[in-house]
């Protein structure tokens, strides 16, 4: 079965794309890697050379998503990134590839996903639950399953497809949600990808919830993963092999998280401080700290979230207006704003 992956990121992104493309190099030498970019590269920044560790690059704008800017401007980095996987998803698949595999770029890989040939062959879609054990205190009943509750029971960090019949029924149900709507939005009951797909098991056909502990381990669900070194140098999940670790939001909350639910636990801490240095390793100078060339009005002024809001809210603005970017002055105008 031929299997391609891939990862959305913008520049800000690259140097836990190039930890994610490392790793999965080592795990998996025969799974190429594509790299959607959903951004422009910042002025003196060498494309070529800073995506060299990839085996393909597609551009958000080459996904054949219509009227791209004018749907780009509704979203912000993290909708943006997340919300042109189900296009890029159907892209792939339409290449003719056996099997198509997402990872988020702030994954890193320690062993192979053997049960992908295994246990979940035949399966058309693969999902990884947040949880997949009972919490047992209050805190991490509030922090873990009432959060997955709000956010997603499932995380799609991860997601393996298959290109059958409930695979491309699957990739194209998705992508239509995640086109029309995207979005931070948990008061509507959506939260960016990951909501829609907890319909997934009882929509399509042939879907596999894949509860290996060794499966996108992670600070909201190590409360009740046992992580620990194996005689051999590697890294156990309980009795599974640690497969893939998602570092989620390494230097902000996902440092809190960590502390709090690893306790004494040696390995989580040691996976934390091995990846803080592998960006480090992977840094890129000529990238400005936060950059996202969509983050701004084409005149260099930064685009409010508020606006994005207003915007995607009036349907007879998005039609009027093929690049938003382009004149803010008549935008506001149009949202009626100051």
């Amino acid at each position: 079965m031929s299997t391609v992956c891939f990862t959305s990121f913008s520049y800000s992104y690259l140097p836990r794309a190039r930890v994610l493309a490392e790793t999965l190099r080592l795990a998996h030498p025969d799974w190429p890697l594509w790299a959607v970019l959903v951004d422009e590269p910042p002025p003196g920044l060498d494309a070529s050379a800073a995506l060299a560790g990839f085996d393909a690059v597609l551009a958000a704008d080459g996904l054949s998503i219509p009227r791209f800017r004018s749907w780009l401007f509704k979203h912000d980095l993290v909708e943006a990134c997340t919300a042109v996987k189900g296009a890029a998803l159907l892209h792939l698949l339409g290449l003719g590839f056996d099997r198509v595999v997402y990872f988020d770029p702030d994954i890193a890989l320690f062993h192979p996903l053997t049960a992908l040939d295994g246990a979940y062959a035949a399966a058309s879609v693969v999902l990884t639950p947040h949880q997949c054990a009972p919490n047992e205190t209050a805190l991490a009943i509030g922090d873990n399953e009432l959060a997955a509750l709000r956010h997603g029971v499932f995380n799609l960090g991860f997601i393996a497809v298959r290109n059958d019949a409930p695979g491309r029924a699957f990739a194209a149900w998705w992508a239509a949600r995640l086109h029309d709507a995207c979005y931070d939005d948990m008061a509507n009951g959506v939260f960016t990808d990951q909501k829609y797909c907890d319909l997934a098991p009882a929509l399509f056909a042939n879907v596999a919830v894949a509860r290996d502990p060794g499966w996108n381990a992670a600070s909201w669900n190590i409360s009740r993963r046992r992580l620990h070194f194996t005689s051999d140098g590697g890294i156990a999940a309980g009795d599974d092999r640690l497969a893939f670790y998602h570092f989620t939001k390494h230097g902000g909350a996902g440092d809190t998280m960590t502390e709090r639910y690893a306790g004494e636990a040696h390995v989580p801490h040691e996976l934390w401080r091995w990846y803080g240095r592998c960006l480090a390793t992977h840094a890129e100078p000529a990238i400005p700290p936060g950059w996202w060339h969509y983050a701004t009005f084409s005149d260099g002024t930064p685009i409010p979230r508020a606006v994005r809001l207003r915007y995607r809210q009036r349907p007879e603005v998005m039609r009027r207006f093929d690049d938003p970017f382009a004149n803010a002055e008549d935008l506001f105008a149009s949202l009626s704003l100051p």
